[in-house]
């Protein structure tokens, strides 16, 4: 898509989001009609607000496989009308992040735990300018949930096994899933002893969606 052809189509739309809409439809390919969760930031970060992400959405997934909530940001990349973004390679950091927590359908609780988790991470991301890419991890300096007794300390990082690359007018968008590793995974990882593409595709073999369960332990 060129400018010329970036105005036409997004420039007479007022405040208009192609990005954001190029995400959303890529769930809508998945998730069809359904109506996601969704919690937005009051104040956008454009305009100076404290929260780098301007939105999460989570879609209940049944799959077939174990019922999850899928969790996907929007902030990393370029959500809202730019031409100076457009015909670029990479979506500003080129990725939003995706999780999957294994949870009843529908939930019993909002699960707001996981925005904080996804603004922090943002924040790191905004902050130092690094990003993540597949087989990066981090610890989380503790478990993920800080009020729920969990041994998920740290986070891994893969391509989402279920969303496909984004071409948005402003360049590609990847969807880079987040997936709990345990304490004693996180020492193997800091020791390495083990990789973390040793670990998550150890995982995939019987969860091949990487659905992150708060109560798994190391056996």
């Amino acid at each position: 898509m060129n400018l010329s052809e970036y105005r036409d189509q997004y420039g007479e739309q007022g405040n208009s989001a192609p990005g954001w809409d190029a995400i959303t439809a890529r769930l809508g390919a998945i998730y069809g009609a359904q109506e996601p969760r969704h919690w937005g930031t009051i104040l956008k970060a454009m305009v100076g607000g404290p929260d780098p992400l301007d939105g999460i959405s989570a879609y209940e997934c049944r799959n077939g496989e174990r019922d999850h909530l899928h969790f996907c940001t929007f902030g990393y990349s370029e959500l809202y009308y730019n031409e100076e973004a457009v015909g670029k390679e990479f979506s500003r950091f080129g990725f939003e992040m995706t999780f999957r927590l294994a949870s009843p359908l529908p939930p019993q609780e909002e699960p707001l735990w996981v925005c904080n988790l996804f603004q922090n991470l943002a924040r790191y991301v905004f902050k130092s300018g690094k990003w993540f890419e597949a087989y990066h991890w981090i610890p989380a300096n503790g478990p993920i949930r800080v009020d729920y007794p969990t041994d998920i300390v740290g986070l891994a990082f893969v391509i989402d096994p279920a969303l496909p690359t984004v071409d948005s007018p402003h360049g590609r968008v990847e969807f880079i899933q987040a997936f709990g590793i345990t304490t004693e995974e996180l020492s193997h990882l800091k020791a390495g002893t083990r990789s973390c593409r040793e670990i998550v595709e150890g995982h995939r073999l019987g969860n091949p969606m990487l659905v992150t369960d708060l109560d798994r332990h190391d056996n």
